[in-house]
């Protein structure tokens, strides 16, 4: 029997299905319960996430060690808490599904067991969830889209633009070269000495900044591709900052500011090849579907609004809880695999990487550290 197959027992395609969700590839702790009703539709029943923050805050970064054995100290607890919100017990589960990859290694290891070990109990079919692909299902819980649609995937360790054809079915469009706009973020807030967690400080500073202060570099603007780079603004940041001798606040706000106009000229840019390449490809896609931590942020938010407008398309965003890392979007990309009879075995392995695209190759810097946003 495969890892990933056709196997397991046949969902009867005529009854709610109830999935546990577990998530816990980086810092957050997460677990849920979802149904999925018979014409495809969602309802979450439960949904509980418990962030580290705190536990990293002190190390400017997410620090792999602490995290697991953090999993390894709560889960059972979140995991209870979500059944018991649900109101279900483990005997009625039609499945379990935990993310399996990509992520930091021992949280992943510590959530797949679990998961394994409560499908063995209560003879559960397994689905060992990508986590990319949770994120890029999402849409189809909150706001049940039909496929194709074009997803932009921005967080702290991923920046890609998808072509979302089918459950499993991925193509990816464009990705970054080198940091992703959440790694960003995060190593623009590190430098200006901002807390932990970054992105949302850097955000939240550009808020009361000048953005045209500081003529930062759109990167890849105008190119055929739809890659992103983010390393060449990062350092322009950098460079920038260095040269003021004694940094105010309002310089950090300016610089801030100057630095998100720049990422957001650049993803709108980007965005827009992205769904030229997508027509050409597919045809019109359903909509322009952002998903991941950095769509969480308020300016690209709106910035990709406008996006959408030129290109003609609908703009889904998931609510911002539902952006980050949570367990509902695990158990929602389980419950869908379920639904065309995809289970894993008990030899499913936890991934440190794991494209979503299997046709494509990884880019530079890909499976780094995500931290924060």
């Amino acid at each position: 029997m495969s890892a990933r197959g056709r196997e397991g027992r046949k969902l009867d395609n005529n009854s709610p299905t109830l999935v546990l969700g577990i998530e816990t590839t980086c810092d957050e702790t997460a677990a849920a319960v979802i149904e999925r009703a018979p014409d495809g539709t969602g309802k979450i029943l439960s949904n509980i996430v418990r962030s580290q923050v705190e536990e990293h805050a002190r190390f400017g970064g997410v620090v792999p060690e602490i995290a697991a054995r953090a999993h390894v100290d709560l889960l059972d607890g979140i995991i209870d808490h979500a059944m018991q919100e649900a109101g279900i017990g483990f005997a009625q589960l039609d499945g379990v599904a935990a993310a399996a990859g990509p992520g930091l290694i021992g949280g992943v290891i510590v959530g797949l067991t679990t998961a394994k070990a409560i499908a063995m109990v209560y003879d559960t079919p397994l689905v060992a969830v990508n986590h990319l692909e949770a994120h890029a299902l999402t849409p189809r819980l909150t706001d049940g889209i039909e496929f194709p649609y074009c997803l932009f995937l921005a967080s702290g360790g991923h920046t890609q633009i998808v072509a979302v054809t089918g459950v499993g079915q991925y193509v990816r469009l464009g990705t970054t070269v080198d940091d992703a706009i959440g790694e960003a973020f995060d190593k623009v807030a590190k430098m200006l000495g901002l807390p932990y967690p970054g992105g949302p400080q850097v955000e939240r500073a550009a808020a009361s900044g000048d953005a045209t202060r500081f003529a930062f570099p759109r990167p890849m603007q105008g190119r055929p591709d739809a890659n992103f780079s983010l390393s060449g603004l990062k350092t322009a940041v950098r460079n920038e900052a260095s040269r003021i001798n004694e940094i105010t606040p309002q310089d950090i706000s300016d610089l801030c500011a100057s630095f998100q106009a720049a990422v957001l000229d650049s993803t709108a840019d980007r965005l827009s090849v992205g769904l030229t390449l997508f027509r050409e490809q597919f045809g019109s896609p359903r909509a322009l579907v952002a998903a991941g931590g950095v769509a969480a942020n308020q300016a690209i938010r709106g910035a990709l609004h406008g996006v959408a407008r030129q290109a003609r398309t609908q703009l889904i965003m998931p609510p911002p809880a539902l952006c980050t890392d949570n367990g509902a979007m695990i158990a929602w990309a389980g419950a869908e695999r379920l639904a065309l009879g995809l289970t894993d075995t008990m030899e499913a392995q936890p991934r440190a990487r794991w494209l979503l695209d299997a046709n494509a190759t990884a880019p530079a810097g890909y499976g780094n550290t995500r931290a924060g946003y």
